[in-house]
């Protein structure tokens, strides 16, 4: 059994290089992704004006719209069944009916439109306690405006002719902090197939270093969940990261006994159990993690330049491979 796994690993390892001219095209736009940009979305994402984006508030409000306004700006349409890029729902928190909306973005594929790769982010936070604004910068504003420049970045190739041959959705999700209910409703009513749904990255603190990473090599990204649905999209992104911007895949929080239990910490977790290969993008959780100290002073924007151009150059080869990925059989 051993060495038919193996054989099957060297032989998806030699499909995956063959296709890997794709990479080679990525990298002019990979390099369009810059940390200035990155600094420059994150200082408006991530200020008082959003109130800390709390699900449902005003401050949440401005932050839809301030994502709605730049995917019309540089021309990605909203996705089909949304009220102009708004998914809305009504959550039950607490109690209480809330009204919020996830907003969600697609570029078509050229030519499997109807296959789906989800890039997903959470766009709210916690809001203001204690009359102190917590503006999430790293939590999750960082993969917010990540996302936001790996759109960009796919838009770019679309203007030259060269945009993904399957469909891209760029997915805001709201209600995260609050038990992952913007994913959850996502899931339950999908704006597309979830049967089509090749894969979901998702994006969730890429802006900071775990203390726990201090005394080892600084250009890492914690992956969790990669090759729990299935053995291509982990391999496929061992090697994309190889042949891009090499940086440290650190697994410690996939185990399957990890106590922290991140794995079905945030919204990746709705795209798995319904049977999506997924993986979650994470820098750890460090002292300032839901408090107001997570400011956009201490976002490391070359290390989360380095980590979203990893996960587009990942969104890159599975957009753009003659297969979609395969799932493990069970």
């Amino acid at each position: 059994m051993k060495t038919l796994k193996l054989l099957l690993f060297c032989t998806y390892l030699l499909s995956a290089n063959l296709s890997f001219a794709q990479t080679n095209e990525s990298e002019a736009y990979l390099s369009t992704i810059e940390s200035e940009d990155l600094r420059q979305l994150l200082y408006v994402y991530a200020s008082d004006y959003f109130q800390g984006r709390k699900t449902g508030e005003l401050g949440q409000k401005r932050a839809v719209n301030f994502l709605k306004e730049f995917y019309q700006n540089r021309g990605i349409k909203a996705a089909e069944g949304t009220e102009d890029y708004y998914q809305k729902m009504n959550l039950n928190i607490k109690g209480k009916k809330v009204a919020t909306e996830n907003v969600v973005a697609i570029i078509k594929g050229s030519e499997k439109p109807e296959e789906y790769l989800v890039i997903s982010s959470h766009l709210d936070h916690i809001g203001i306690h204690d009359d102190q604004i917590n503006n999430g910068a790293d939590d999750d504003g960082s993969g917010t405006v990540s996302m936001l420049e790996i759109a960009e970045a796919f838009q770019k190739a679309v203007a030259d002719g060269k945009g993904p041959k399957r469909s891209v959705v760029f997915l805001h999700l709201t209600g995260e902090e609050n038990g992952l209910l913007g994913s959850k409703y996502y899931t339950e009513n999908p704006l597309y197939p979830l049967a089509n749904t090749i894969a979901n990255l998702n994006i969730d603190m890429v802006g900071r270093t775990d203390p726990k990473r201090e005394s080892s090599n600084p250009n890492y990204i914690y992956l969790i969940g990669s090759d729990r649905l299935s053995t291509e999209l982990h391999v496929l992104s061992e090697e994309v990261n190889k042949a891009t911007v090499n940086l440290d895949l650190d697994y410690t929080y996939n185990a399957h006994d990890d106590p922290n239990r991140f794995y079905f910490r945030s919204d990746h977790y709705n795209f798995g159990k319904n049977n999506i290969p997924v993986i979650f993008y994470f820098n750890g959780t460090h002292a300032d993690y839901h408090k107001p100290t997570d400011t956009v002073e201490k976002i490391e924007f070359d290390l989360m330049k380095t980590r979203a151009q990893l996960i587009f150059a990942t969104a890159w080869e599975l957009t753009n491979r003659e297969n979609r990925i395969k799932l493990i059989k069970n």
